[in-house]
């Protein structure tokens, strides 16, 4: 049964400027060092992390916004040849967990300058 969902749209130019501005001062705090490793892999890292940012929020959506989350705590895996998958940490595993939610769904492109993230909260 599906109990929460959450799309977000990001501007990729405006997280390139982001990361432009204050590189890995900005990086550190949003992304996880494996997600910081993947976008760094990428000739176009803007669109990966862009991608991940849209992630991250709709996460938050799909989870009805819990506060006190950390950006870190919701990480995206995956990627490229793979598909992408949502690992949950400290206290969004903890807001998964006491709304039944066993399973999260996601899926990520990017196009025309944008980023798009759907997530899918299940439980049985």
């Amino acid at each position: 049964m599906i109990v929460g969902m959450g799309m977000d749209l990001c501007e990729i130019d405006r997280i390139e400027a982001m990361v432009e501005r204050w590189g890995t001062r900005f990086t550190r705090k949003l992304f996880t060092e494996g997600e910081r490793a993947y976008a760094a892999s990428k000739v176009k890292s803007g669109q990966h992390y862009a991608a991940r940012f849209a992630v991250k929020e709709a996460t938050l959506k799909a989870l009805c916004v819990p506060k006190g989350l950390s950006w870190k705590e919701m990480e995206v895996v995956g990627g490229g040849s793979l598909p992408p998958r949502l690992k949950l940490h400290g206290r969004a595993a903890e807001a998964a967990k006491k709304q039944g939610i066993e399973r999260m769904h996601v899926t990520i492109s990017h196009a025309a300058g944008l980023a798009v993230a759907v997530v899918i909260a299940e439980r049985e």
